[in-house]
């Protein structure tokens, strides 16, 4: 009885229940209006067919098309209706426009230093190309002097977290996808609670259906009563025309502008294995001190401007002198958005496939990829790199693995190694090339990723911490299993059949 009025009170559950509701009683609707009318259910029909003509000429992934004229026709009287409703995955104009704004207003304060990319051009013309591509497309600048520190697990960064969260001065930005109530987060918690009463500005933003079913509805209230600015982004609505697929993905934390995290690791207790959920629980992150910190704190201020809608903030308070830093390499923190259809985090990856020469590894927790991924991978594969894959043996969602499973095949038979971690769930989103290119982010290899989610990463060029990203990988891989060709084919057919209809569909999801 306690788990059902639990499931009846879950705000994700009467959201979705209302959403149906919706939905049902439209098509109930339509179809009311078609036994009534006889040409009713002609107009749907060629409504659905013009919706067809329009999806195959528009402008998009050739995937998503397919998928939607698929069910279109699969569903004629409805098709048309619901490809309008739901179809075209463009940001809702609101949060398009409010967004743009806030990312327009500190584009000033965000500049490339020529002699830094003209430096990289002389070292490694891939590289520059990459480091343009980003700063001409997203804004965000190539920076020196900063230091990047890898960890290969979430107790480490839980640690070094923890310890720099205790040396904040001036100011701590948290910016979380998730956040729970447990070891990690009230641990994190308590020190805020202390920075604040030293006078250290302390702002947590955080993603509402991320937190949906791991915080109280009320917990924007909570951490305000205890001093901390807090900001809920795109909260949840029953609304039929959803706009819930534009989440804030990003995991960031920035401190008196010298020193920043990103990665995979949300602020709950499996990032750091003291809840075990599925099997042991494989995340990375990057540490990175320096002149770099400032394009995390003007990402995080860009989210706030727009949840807050504050106008005429003086962005340069926070720009705050930074430590020496004498590392070599080159550093770009960048910023993927829907709201400018360019879809950075997907280019990045391509390129840094394309541009790999011996070798690339990458983890990813799904592997939900569409026909030019695919592409790019196989060409690499087949080109000699040696192109090396880790992802989950134990999955956070049934279905989801199963679509990833589905492209295993195709990509080994053109040369691609792919293995599963055996020991849990892997969820990290790291990629490392040639010992000198590499990035660290949120971006997982899916749709939702690459097409529909705020989503972040350091991409980095000649660091240290790109090597730590190589022995991490060939380290883990030995606590893993290569999946064969041989695996594959001997999987059931009804698996294999709901493999490849998911993956069919996997755009749409």
């Amino acid at each position: 009885m306690k788990k059902i009025l639990s499931l009846l009170s879950n705000r994700l559950f009467v959201v979705a229940v209302l959403i149906i509701f919706q939905l049902v009683f439209m098509m109930a609707f339509l179809y009311g209006l078609g036994e009534m009318y006889r040409n009713a259910n002609m107009i749907f029909l060629i409504l659905s067919y013009v919706m067809v003509v329009y999806v195959i000429n528009k402008q998009g992934n050739p995937t998503f098309k397919v998928a939607w004229c698929i069910l279109i026709l699969i569903l004629p009287i409805f098709g048309g209706i619901f490809y309008l409703l739901f179809g075209d995955k463009k940001v809702p104009k609101a949060l398009q426009k409010n967004m743009l704004a806030s990312i327009q207003e500190t584009l000033p304060l965000i500049n490339q230093e020529s002699t830094i990319l003209s430096e990289v051009e002389k070292e490694n013309y891939s590289a520059y190309k990459q480091f343009t591509y980003i700063w001409k497309n997203t804004y965000f600048p190539v920076y020196q002097n900063t230091s990047v520190e890898y960890f290969k697990i979430g107790e480490e960064k839980f640690a070094a977290m923890v310890t720099e969260l205790k040396k904040a001065k001036h100011f701590i930005f948290l910016e979380y996808f998730i956040i729970e109530e447990g070891i990690f987060w009230d641990t994190i918690l308590d020190i805020l609670v202390r920075k604040v009463s030293e006078g250290v500005l302390v702002r947590v933003l955080y993603d509402d259906a991320g937190c949906v079913n791991t915080l109280p509805a009320n917990y924007k209230k909570i951490l305000e009563s205890k001093g901390i600015e807090c900001g809920v982004f795109n909260p949840l609505k029953a609304r039929l025309v959803i706009q819930m697929n534009n989440r804030d993905h990003r995991k960031i934390c920035v401190i008196d502008n010298n020193v920043g995290f990103v990665g995979g690791i949300n602020l709950a207790d499996e990032y750091i294995n003291k809840k075990v959920r599925f099997g042991h629980w494989k995340d990375t992150a990057v540490m990175i001190k320096g002149e770099a910190v400032w394009s995390l704190t003007i990402m995080f201020l860009q989210f706030w401007n727009y949840v807050k809608k504050q106008k005429n903030i003086d962005f340069n308070e926070f720009k705050l002198k930074v430590d020496k830093i004498d590392d070599i390499g080159f550093v770009q923190p960048f910023s993927d958005s829907p709201t400018d259809h360019e879809e950075a985090g997907l280019n990045v990856h391509m390129n840094l496939i394309n541009n790999a020469r011996k070798y690339i590894y990458i983890e990813t927790p799904y592997l939900v990829i569409g026909y030019e991924m695919q592409k790019a991978l196989s060409l690499a594969a087949k080109s000699g790199v040696d192109v090396r894959i880790l992802t989950p043996h134990v999955p956070d969602k049934w279905y989801v693995h199963l679509v990833s499973q589905a492209n295993y095949l195709p990509l080994i038979r053109e040369g691609v190694r792919i293995y599963e971690y055996t020991p849990g769930f892997v969820h990290s989103k790291t990629m490392v090339s040639d010992d000198v290119m590499g990035i660290c982010g949120t971006i997982n290899m899916d749709y939702r990723s690459y097409y529909l989610h705020y989503e972040c990463g350091v991409l980095m060029y000649n660091t240290k911490a790109l090597l730590d990203m190589k022995k991490d990988f060939l380290n883990t891989i030995e606590s893993s299993i290569e999946i064969t060709s041989e695996d594959c084919k001997n999987e059931t057919l009804i698996k294999r059949i709901v493999r490849a209809v998911l993956n069919f569909f996997a755009p749409l999801m």
